[in-house]
């Protein structure tokens, strides 16, 4: 791929579709990972107004230090970028509060995960409605339309997605040459979700690199002659791709049939 001439062109794209909108700028939720890293860099670009937002729950130390050192780094080099830092543990604590206990403990745990991301889905509209800006997604293609690694009106809800049609490689080619920091190009991807040291690796069962091989699989349309790991990979792409069908299709509506009444 050709990073330079991708990077030109998402940023221009982000531009175009600001200036038609009528909208002041962008907001992006920085996690301290990849993804968000690059898309707040490649909104910061386009000359309008970035505002990053670091939305901490509960958050592992390290991902707060390179969320901080990317912001930091891009208002050095883009006057354009601002951030805020809004602390939502005492939210998210009186929400768990305030709300019945779950008898199923992984239904809990996943459901509170989801949770953290729905408050800074509101927290980023938030700032959104304030600042007259759009609030923009930070999900890579195999994410998004591969196995739906995101939470439903969390980090799903999003007025566009930048990135969305990179493959996570392509994430880091990109990355590499908008001199994204080291901490960050090096960091095991994660969703910070649960509060402990877990990484997507972890939760998925397979790493982004055999994922993309599956996806490319299916789209060559190439569903044999695999060895007992890339079977593995392949039978777990497909059930989550699947399952997920619910994230990536838009909302079903009930149409009424007009013979009806």
């Amino acid at each position: 791929m050709n990073a330079s001439k991708i990077t030109e062109y998402i940023v221009n794209w982000l531009k175009d579709y600001a200036t038609k909108a009528k909208m002041d700028g962008f907001v992006v939720g920085v996690s301290g990972g990849l993804d968000s890293a690059v898309t707040s860099s490649l909104c910061a670009m386009t000359g309008l107004k970035t505002l990053c937002v670091e939305m901490p729950i509960h958050q592992a130390k390290s991902q707060v230090s390179r969320g901080r050192e990317h912001i930091e780094q891009l208002k050095n080099r883009f006057t354009n970028v601002t951030d805020v830092e809004v602390d939502l543990t005492p939210v998210f604590d009186t929400f768990k509060k305030q709300t019945p206990l779950a008898v199923d403990d992984t239904l809990l745990e996943i459901s509170l995960a989801n949770t953290r991301a729905r408050l800074r889905m509101s927290t980023l509209y938030y700032f959104a409605g304030l600042h007259r800006h759009l609030v923009c997604g930070t999900g890579n293609k195999v994410e998004d339309f591969g196995v739906g690694f995101y939470t439903k009106y969390g980090d799903g809800g999003v007025d566009l997605s930048p990135i969305a049609d990179l493959m996570k490689s392509e994430v880091y080619n990109v990355g590499k040459f908008i001199k994204i920091p080291d901490s960050i190009m090096g960091a095991a991807p994660t969703d910070g979700l649960f509060g402990d040291s877990r990484t997507d690796e972890d939760q998925i069962g397979a790493s982004y690199d055999e994922l993309e091989w599956a996806m490319h699989m299916i789209e060559a349309g190439n569903t044999k002659d695999f060895d007992a790991r890339q079977k593995v990979v392949f039978e777990l792409y497909k059930r989550l791709n699947k399952a997920n069908q619910h994230k990536m299709n838009p909302i079903p509506v009930c149409e009424i049939p007009t013979n009806i009444g």
